[in-house]
């Protein structure tokens, strides 16, 4: 708790473009749950994360700083919370390093993102990709969080979280705040256009596969227009329809009507208006995002005073958590 409020931490890498599916499955979480007033909210660029694959300098920063203006763009409030770079607080690789030292190998091994990234990056399966975890936890852990927004598959990360710092706990008293998982019940799973039993992947080399926060209008009616759906024409909302249940969650989430609802709405239209109607409603969430985006891009000194306010906010917070550690622990005090 902090200020009487809970305390939630959430945070994106600085990598590739934000999608839809990132937008629909945690970006508009954190917005709902940044805008409750019982909830202190830490939303953070995570730089260092992205760094366990060879990234070109320039474009990261660039990513970086884009990726926090969108933040503000889709609705965070950097005034309210704290907006910032993983990179710009150092207690974040502090801690992840006291933390690796009560993590179990055995913990780190079973983690199926790392089976994941180490088979599509054979040729670097560095240390930091083991580790990535720990590093997961000190974020998490350093702000003493209550509520983690997290995705179905991000599940295993906020449970090794629990264990690390229970295990903490358990050699020197109640340090950590045990973090909850919040998950979104709507729209929490967006999956690809033109494979709908796969998830939509900002990485996806199908380009019509995957709807991007930054398309243009035109660019998004016409990936969904060209999505994979089947031949009987009905819009019905079951497993057997994959393609036809991922528009409907779509637009249940964009619209937020209820899967029978959009079922009635569109009883005896086809796929065509179907798909657009799709197109149509997300642009009507996407546009306003582009047009506050654009008035960012033009106002550079705002945008650097926020991530100069948000990392000293953000420091001083971590490290509260930090020394607290470090003292628990037996390193020796900082003379001042």
């Amino acid at each position: 708790m902090l200020d009487g409020k809970k305390v939630l931490f959430s945070g994106m890498q600085a990598t590739g473009n934000i999608t839809l599916g990132n937008y629909m499955g945690a970006l508009k979480n954190w917005i709902d749950l940044n805008n409750d007033d019982s909830y202190q909210c830490f939303n953070c660029v995570v730089d260092l994360h992205s760094l366990t694959v060879r990234q070109d300098p320039a474009e990261l920063r660039k990513r970086a700083r884009t990726l926090l203006s969108l933040y503000i763009a889709a609705g965070l409030d950097p005034v309210k919370n704290c907006i910032y770079y993983q990179s710009h607080v150092s207690g974040h690789a502090e801690l992840s390093w006291i933390l690796n030292c009560f993590t179990y190998m055995g913990e780190l091994s079973r983690m199926t993102q790392f089976k994941d990234k180490s088979a599509k990056h054979a040729d670097n399966i560095n240390a930091g990709l083991f580790t990535y975890p720990v590093l997961m936890a000190a974020d998490i852990l350093l702000f003493q969080t209550d509520v983690v927004p997290v995705g179905a598959d991000q599940k295993q990360h906020l449970e090794i979280t629990r264990d690390i710092a229970e295990r903490f706990n358990g050699v020197y008293g109640d340090v950590f705040t045990i973090p909850e998982p919040y998950i979104g019940k709507v729209g929490a799973k967006i999956m690809s256009l033109q494979e709908p039993d796969k998830k939509m992947s900002k990485s996806d080399e199908n380009v019509n596969a995957t709807i991007y926060l930054m398309d243009d209008p035109d660019t998004v009616i016409r990936k969904f227009k060209r999505a994979v759906t089947d031949s009987d024409n009905e819009i019905r909302y079951t497993d057997e329809k994959p393609g036809i249940k991922n528009l409907i969650d779509i637009y249940s989430a964009v619209t937020n009507k209820t899967a029978g609802e959009v079922e009635r709405e569109f009883d005896g239209k086809g796929y065509g208006d179907f798909k657009l109607a799709v197109g149509e409603a997300v642009n009507s969430v996407l546009v306003p995002i582009h047009q506050r985006m654009d008035e960012l891009s033009k106002d550079k000194a705002y945008i650097d005073g926020i991530i100069k306010e948000n990392s000293d906010k953000a420091n001083y917070f971590a490290t509260k958590t930090l020394r607290k550690v470090q003292k628990k622990i037996g390193l020796p005090e900082r003379v001042r």
